[in-house]
């Protein structure tokens, strides 16, 4: 457990600091959360031989995102630490097709620890993360795009933009049918890689 802990917080650390090379080159967007490193030490002559170690942080220590997604938390929805930290887990949401989620953004500040990861059930680049794929479902579900989502360009997550497209499949309805059943082709062929991407 000891060792997945730090195999975890220090992969979100390299998602992290990549996301950071990324924003920090935009103007106007200032700090970027840092998730600390943490370090697993051996201890012989001690009944517990492993032992993680890291930075102690100082200050008020706030959950910005919970795992589970099912708890809002006004420090985080609010503040600016609470939103880069939103924002971060859209980016690395989107940079990895949606496979790769970090979750349980906690700490003082811009500073964060104990941090999990959740991956689709086989992983992702061979990774496998600590949460549940269902975290990644609700974050999905639940986020809600910030002025820092924009000033990095994501894409909306809302399900309006799904409503759209839905309408727009209404109205070719009306077209002859050879078209309509050229049309509900690709979007059954779709609904059964997704059925066969949740299996797995």
């Amino acid at each position: 457990f000891v060792t997945q802990e730090c195999y975890v917080q220090n992969t979100a650390r390299e998602y992290a600091k990549l996301y950071a090379a990324e924003a920090e080159t935009l103007e106007g967007f200032g700090e970027v959360p840092e998730i600390i490193p943490i370090f697993l030490i051996h201890r012989p002559a001690n009944n517990i031989p492993y032992a993680t170690v890291e930075e102690e942080l100082v200050g008020e220590f706030v959950k910005y995102s919970v795992r589970d997604g099912k708890e809002v938390n006004f420090l985080r929805r609010d503040s600016e630490a609470g939103k880069k930290c939103c924002t971060f887990q859209h980016w690395v949401y989107e940079k990895t097709s949606g496979n790769l989620l970090v979750t349980d953004l906690q700490g003082v500040g811009m500073k964060l620890t104990d941090v999990g990861i959740a991956t689709l059930a086989k992983g992702y680049k061979g990774f496998k993360g600590n949460c549940s794929f269902s975290f990644i479902e609700q974050f999905r579900a639940l986020h809600q795009c910030n002025e820092y989502c924009e000033m990095l360009g994501l894409k909306s997550l809302r399900p309006t933009h799904q409503k759209q497209r839905k309408t727009t499949s209404t109205k070719s309805k009306s077209l002859p049918n050879s078209s309509t059943v050229k049309k509900m082709v690709p979007k059954k062929a779709r609904e059964h890689r997704d059925f066969i991407s949740s299996e797995h």
